[in-house]
């Protein structure tokens, strides 16, 4: 085959008269431009790597410094106070090959670099104890006190200039551990909407016992982890929550994201694919030498880095008591999977990557492969779709060795996952479940065409559309979110399509075909793989999912109303969960903990005695609009200092959390924490970030926008609900629950919020009148809930 043979590098004969050798000059090329690649990227990552751990000084402030002190031996003024001297004195020993201008001069240098070093350490700690405040953030918004304009321009100008991806971490703060009494009380409070006078008095009791005879114990050893780690929550929030669960990661943990909603640069697969995979590896790229800019919070405070390492490269490993997480560097190929059948894709040539043409043929090329799956391998991802025991063990007793291993081997270290689906899928305006299933088709396929322990898997529809599964140990929704606006403002604004909807770049035929994975799978995996795919299908089969968009107004009129789109809308979710179950629930909210090192995420409570009073008083017949709107200002405080409180290390579920790992490790019984750590999350909410990177004009380009992004219900007897705030008109959600539950209906709560965010907005009117009969011009008739759906 000519493809077999353009990858041999020589040959040689032996012959009577001696070898024979022969050298293909076109790999000799290759291997010595990759080479060169290879030295590059590492002085590239070195220069960086120089760059930001002595940021925010730079190297050349150190000749500025050499040069001052060195200029200073020529004057009566000595800076150094005689620290100079002194250590011109101490290398006398050395003058018999030093000259007194040469021990003076090493002198100046040496304590210059001190000094320079000694600066560099001043200017973190200074930066240090100015991100430790966190006053700004509980300030109006619009509203900025003198002192916070002071800390402001002081952040400013200890950050140092054009900082690179990693400059800030040696200067984040420490997250803080809480005191066990504001925890204690935080709590208290959140339970106390959700219990009767009964049930809150025991609570009561339980705590009170817990803090007088075990919380200080546990304190003690918690507040020592905090000096010894970078951060007291992460590491056993990744170990505990995720990677110790035995059950199956499909729907259960990983999450998904979407692509553009009204816009598909071209329809033809491999076009689409070929740009996306080239526009990651430019983001990867970027990634491994550190030069992505830092996320900053107004544009000034910044953002913890560490959760993007391992983006890439990265899969979960399975393992009878818990995984790991395998991070490798420096992969060059990629694994694609389509129909059945597992394609190794190399993505370098030459030392470079492959163009986005490069790619979309090689991707052809698959789609047009006609050969069958090899026994075995068409349901073989279904092993990571299913529990992760049987997993573990199918992985130690048939791909720990020969062929099974080196195909293993490369889907494992593959840069990502690619699936090339058969089924086009997206959001469809004519069709009215067509978000629904888009969600159930990116959260879990067929539950075998996933490769669901990858960092990522990429998806791509037939009709151009593509879609993100993520693995959740590694990192939250925010970081690929990042990497996805990345890619997709690449895509469509850089890259670029021709007319006929191909790549742009001329067509190179004579890369190596891409190389199927061999597998050889016995009758006993066979028989795992399939138990695996039953118990996925029938967790894929349960998933009721329902997504809607919201756009009779957006972030634009809400804040018009003064007040927080995020405090509108989890007032909202809580009005539409009373209506759709007729009780309250205990409701999980995610915020981000990344003003700190190594920090991801706290719980923001969002049912509290406030939101409670709001909703009662909107169904009550009897309450004003005036009264209603009242109550919804002091629940949208409430809910916004919580907020900020959880951003600001004062959360409350963390520091319970930990304190439950210590009583663990310490066999200490405690049934207050016991109780805590055992209560369902009946709503679990998160927001979906949009715009983290401003590089598409939203306003000028209405169409570019995602659909956000969503997860599997938490409870089985509840909802889980992402919302992506779009722009200034359109809120997305993304709504889950389980057919098995005979109380809930996704269609049917979407409903719910619906009329929810109306009746809130109506609230305004009188305040508003323009707005709001806007509002009343564009709201639609409000369709009757029909009952559960069914697969």
């Amino acid at each position: 085959m000519a493809e077999a043979h353009q990858a041999v590098g020589f040959q040689f004969t032996v012959r009577p008269d001696g070898v024979d050798l022969k050298l293909s000059q076109e790999v000799i090329k290759n291997i010595y431009l990759s080479g060169l690649t290879a030295w590059k990227k590492r002085a590239i990552q070195f220069k960086n790597g120089v760059l930001a751990g002595v940021y925010p000084a730079s190297p050349s402030s150190w000749l500025i410094v050499v040069i001052f002190m060195m200029s200073s031996l020529y004057t009566p003024v000595d800076p150094s106070l005689g620290m100079i001297d002194a250590m011109k004195e101490s290398l006398l020993h050395h003058r018999d090959y030093m000259s007194a201008q040469s021990r003076a001069v090493l002198s100046a240098i040496l304590f210059a670099t001190g000094l320079w070093l000694f600066l560099i350490y001043l200017l973190r700690y200074s930066l240090k104890a100015l991100l430790s405040y966190h006053g700004w953030i509980f300030e109006s918004h619009g509203k900025m006190s003198t002192s916070t304009k002071v800390w402001l321009s002081l952040v400013k100008m200890f950050s140092g200039r054009r900082p690179l991806l990693y400059s800030f971490q040696a200067s984040l703060p420490r997250l803080p551990v809480p005191s066990v009494d504001d925890t204690i009380q935080g709590y208290l409070e959140s339970v106390r909407p959700l219990l009767d006078k009964q049930q809150y008095n025991q609570m009561e009791i339980l705590a009170q016992d817990f803090k007088d005879s075990k919380a200080a114990r546990l304190q003690r050893f918690l507040i020592l982890k905090s000096w010894w780690a970078t951060n007291y929550v992460s590491d056993w929030w990744e170990e505990y929550i995720y990677l110790r669960g035995r059950s199956p990661i499909m729907v259960n943990s990983n999450f998904y994201i979407m692509d553009l909603l009204y816009m598909t640069p071209t329809h033809r697969q491999a076009a689409r694919a070929g740009n996306v995979v080239h526009a990651m590896l430019q983001y990867r790229r970027k990634l491994e030498r550190g030069e992505h800019a830092p996320l900053r919070a107004l544009g000034t405070v910044p953002m913890c880095s560490t959760q993007m390492e391992r983006m890439f490269n990265t899969t979960r490993i399975p393992g009878i008591e818990t995984d790991i997480v395998q991070h490798l560097t420096d992969r060059k190929h990629l694994v694609v999977y389509h129909k059945g059948r597992f394609f190794q894709v190399w993505l370098y040539t030459g030392g470079r990557h492959l163009l986005p043409s490069e790619l979309e043929t090689q991707f052809q090329r698959i789609l047009n492969d006609p050969s069958e799956p090899q026994p075995g391998e068409l349901k073989l991802a279904a092993l990571t779709a299913g529990s992760r025991v049987p997993w573990a063990r199918a992985r130690i007793r048939h791909f720990s060795h020969g062929v099974n291993k080196v195909s293993l081997d490369a889907i494992e270290s593959a840069a990502f996952f690619l699936a090339l689906d058969d089924e086009p899928q997206g959001y469809d305006t004519g069709t009215f479940n067509s978000l629904d299933s888009y969600a159930k088709s990116l959260l879990h396929g067929k539950c075998y065409d996933r490769w669901f322990d990858k960092s990522f898997t990429l998806i791509s529809y037939p009709n151009g559309k593509m879609g993100i599964n993520a693995e959740h140990s590694w990192a939250d929704a925010p970081i690929v979110g990042h990497m996805w606006e990345y890619v997709l403002a690449t895509d469509c604004f850089h890259l670029g399509y021709t007319e006929e909807g191909h790549c742009k770049g001329d067509v190179n035929k004579g890369l190596p075909h891409p190389t199927r994975l061999q597998w050889q799978i016995p009758k006993e995996c066979q028989d795992a793989i399939e138990s695996s795919y039953l118990s996925a299908k029938k967790i894929a089969e349960d998933v009721d999912f329902h997504g809607r968009l919201f756009t009779e107004f957006g972030k634009g009129l809400i804040k018009k109303c003064r007040t927080s789109p995020d405090a509108f809308i989890q007032l909202a979710l809580q009005l539409a969960q009373f209506r759709d179950q007729g009780v309250f629930c205990l409701t999980y909210e995610s915020s981000m903990t990344r003003m700190f090192r190594d920090g991801r995420t706290e719980t923001v409570r969002s049912c509290t005695n406030e939101a409670v009073a709001f909703v009662r008083a909107m169904e009550d017949c009897g309450a004003t609009n005036a009264q209603r709107l009242a109550l919804f200002r002091r629940a949208a405080d409430k809910h916004q200092n919580m907020y900020r409180l959880a951003m600001t290390g004062s959360g409350i579920d963390r520091h319970l959390f930990c304190l439950y790992i210590v009583s663990k490790y310490l066999d200490i019984d405690s049934p207050f924490l016991k109780k805590v750590l055992s209560e369902p999350w009946k709503l679990s909410t998160s927001q979906t970030p949009q715009q983290q990177l401003n590089l598409v004009d939203i306003n000028k380009f209405p169409k570019y926008v995602s659909g956000g992004g969503g997860f599997g219900p938490v409870a089985d007897d509840g909802y889980g609900v992402s919302y992506i705030i779009v722009g200034e008109n359109l809120i997305t959600f993304h709504i889950s629950c389980k057919f098995s539950c005979p109380d809930t209906d996704s269609s049917r709560f979407g409903e719910n919020i619906h009329k929810a965010m109306l009746d809130i907005q109506g609230l305004f009117r009188p305040e508003n009148d323009r707005n709001g009969a806007e509002i009343q011009a564009k709201a639609v008739p409000m369709e009757n809930g029909n009952g559960k759906k069914h697969i």
